[in-house]
């Protein structure tokens, strides 16, 4: 996992524009106007998106459209899910210790 993906998505208009562009690929200036920003600000995070390898540029006439690399994404949904993974562990141990230990509390008041 690539810690500029996440850097890239902890911004909330980078994060945003993400959730945008989950419904197809999108023109710049679209972008600017759905999020309220002027289209400098979203080329910039368009950028960052773009150097985090979370979004391509395809450029159609004089626009440019933006899409997500659903590679990322999975690589991001992969590294998330060995967290996951662990945690689910942790707590099927945890559930065993206090199933074993009540069990055993209600032993010893018979």
């Amino acid at each position: 996992m690539n810690v500029n993906t996440l850097t890239a998505l902890a911004e909330p208009n980078r994060f945003n524009i993400v959730g945008l562009l989950r419904g197809g690929p999108l023109p710049v200036g679209h972008i600017a106007r759905r999020l309220h920003l002027d289209q400098p600000q979203a080329s910039k995070h368009l950028k960052v998106l773009k150097d985090a390898k979370l979004v391509e540029v395809q450029p159609v006439a004089q626009r440019r459209y933006y899409r997500l690399r659903p590679q990322t994404f999975v690589e991001l949904d992969g590294w998330i899910e060995s967290y996951r993974q662990a945690s689910e562990a942790r707590m099927d141990r945890l559930d065993k210790y206090l199933r074993e230990g009540n069990e055993g509390g209600h032993r010893g008041n018979r």
